[in-house]
């Protein structure tokens, strides 16, 4: 069984509104994700090949990955998102219309992700399209694994766990958020929509 290899983010250093110490904590948090999502592969098919697999220990460790497999990639993700090249999205690009189609104008689009960003709680703000209606929605994913909406990529997503602002931030969720929004990539975000779409074209025919 081939395992999972954590990516190298080292690029992300030196990005505006990010400290060197807050990426390379987060790095290493992300690295551990990584580490577990393969050590669980490895003991959950040594359970089912001592035919353990009607256990209690095989069931929590099955849920467990769901959990360790998504912290591991909703990372990989996220610092896709942002870097020092930031840009901002030009009103032509298709994904800024969808938006201010589906939230009246790209400015109440964003009104609505950072507010679902600033909620109480930890988890995650992801911004993903539904191939089958054809629209966005900004949505909280608590922890790792609750609230996805099945069948819907993501194209834009938030750390707001503690880790992800807290050395650089204290308690000033909002003041991270902009930060993060002043160091989005648009350019990525705008190919994951693309690309989005495409597949769902595909699936069509």
């Amino acid at each position: 069984m081939s395992a999972y290899s954590p990516r190298d983010f080292g690029h992300l250093l030196g990005t505006p509104g990010f400290s060197d110490k807050l990426l390379n904590d987060h790095f290493t948090l992300y690295q551990g994700y990584v580490k577990n999502t393969n050590m669980l592969l490895e003991k959950l098919a040594e359970e089912i090949t001592a035919d353990r697999g009607a256990t209690p220990g095989f069931a929590e460790m099955k849920r467990r990955f769901g959990w360790e497999f998504d912290g591991m990639r909703l990372h990989e993700i996220y610092f896709e998102n942002f870097g020092k090249a930031a840009t901002k999205l030009p009103a032509p690009d298709p994904l800024y219309a969808q938006l201010a189609k589906d939230f009246g104008s790209f400015e109440a689009w964003a009104k609505d992700f950072k507010a679902t960003g600033a909620m109480r709680g930890i988890g995650w703000t992801a911004l993903l399209w539904d191939p089958v209606g054809s629209r966005t929605f900004n949505v909280w994913i608590g922890e790792h694994d609750g609230g996805h909406l099945a069948g819907c990529p993501i194209l834009l997503i938030i750390d707001v766990f503690e880790h992800a602002f807290l050395t650089d931030y204290g308690l000033k969720r909002a003041d991270y958020i902009e930060a993060f929004f002043k160091a989005v990539l648009w350019k990525r975000v705008s190919e994951r929509f693309a690309e989005a779409r495409k597949e769902a074209d595909v699936a069509v025919r």
